[in-house]
């Protein structure tokens, strides 16, 4: 990969029912985190914020693979991480190697996919299967729509420490 590609992102409708607005949302913050690191070569993607921060944008989409183990929950599949372990929880950030970009990208698009085909046609009541503490759907889609809305402002100060590039 010589630069990662440009997504087309859409706005979310302003007059949805409860299940289309967080779907909106949730794929609206995942488009914008790919967005923010849009045009970028594998190198820069490593590019990290400042000491003592691990943060970098190619970090951010790698832990965002791992988070949407949030929806794999409701697969009953058990979710194998893509990066951490129990020796390293944060290889996410931590084990970047911009050689692997591509396949960064790609495990990123696949944990989405899950994510989609594990919620697909359940209800926003439905709890995950087997959880220790009660968790909602809708609770899952609402934390989600929080943690992508967080890092994608993280995502934004990167992108700007990167090569000025601002905007939604």
């Amino acid at each position: 990969m010589s630069t990662w590609p440009t997504p087309d992102r859409h706005v979310p409708p302003r007059v949805p029912d409860e299940r289309t607005s967080l779907e909106s949302w949730l794929e609206f913050h995942r488009t914008t985190l790919l967005i923010k690191c849009a045009g970028l070569t594998p190198d820069q993607l490593v590019t990290r914020s400042c000491p003592p921060s691990p943060l970098s944008l190619l970090g951010l989409v790698r832990h965002m693979a791992e988070v949407e183990s949030w929806f794999h929950d409701f697969d009953a599949r058990p979710a194998e991480p893509f990066y951490y372990s129990d020796d390293n929880p944060d290889a996410d950030f931590d084990d970047l190697d911009p050689r692997k970009a591509d396949q960064d990208l790609a495990n990123y698009r696949a944990s989405v996919e899950r994510a989609r085909a594990a919620v697909a046609g359940r209800s926003l009541d439905d709890l995950i299967p087997d959880s220790p503490e009660p968790t909602s759907l809708r609770w899952v889609y609402q934390h989600m729509i929080e943690e992508y809305a967080r890092h994608d402002g993280h995502a934004d100060l990167l992108r700007e420490r990167i090569d000025g590039a601002t905007g939604d």
